[in-house]
């Protein structure tokens, strides 16, 4: 295990609860920007799901990953499909990719693992 994902994400949760109270309108405009992403029909929320992950690794965000990871299981991605967007993010973000590819697998794996507990 490359790290304990479960752990990041309750640590984040901490972060995220302080920066909610700080900047409330930042927060509630960020808010009102995923809502929007989240919307539409044309996509369903697995597939987003596989793409916000996807680019947690090309943009090499340990937190996005985490997020990510955890929606993607619960929203039934399979390991086959998350390898398979690992590919397509590694194809677009090359060397530096794989290793963050590398992080996305096992924080889904974990992440899924605990869900199914």
């Amino acid at each position: 295990m490359i790290q304990d994902w479960v752990q990041l994400i309750n640590d984040m949760n901490g972060g995220m609860k302080s920066l909610r109270q700080g900047a409330p309108e930042t927060m509630k405009g960020f808010s009102a920007l995923a809502q929007g992403a989240h919307g539409g029909t044309a996509l369903d929320q697995k597939t987003k799901e596989l793409i916000a992950l996807a680019i947690g690794v090309a943009v090499r965000c340990q937190p996005c990953i985490a997020y990510h990871a955890e929606a993607a299981a619960k929203t039934g991605a399979s390991r086959d499909e998350v390898l398979e967007t690992m590919g397509m993010a590694i194809y677009m973000g090359a060397g530096p990719s794989v290793m963050y590819a590398a992080q996305a697998l096992d924080a889904f794996d974990q992440l899924k693992a605990t869900q199914e507990a």
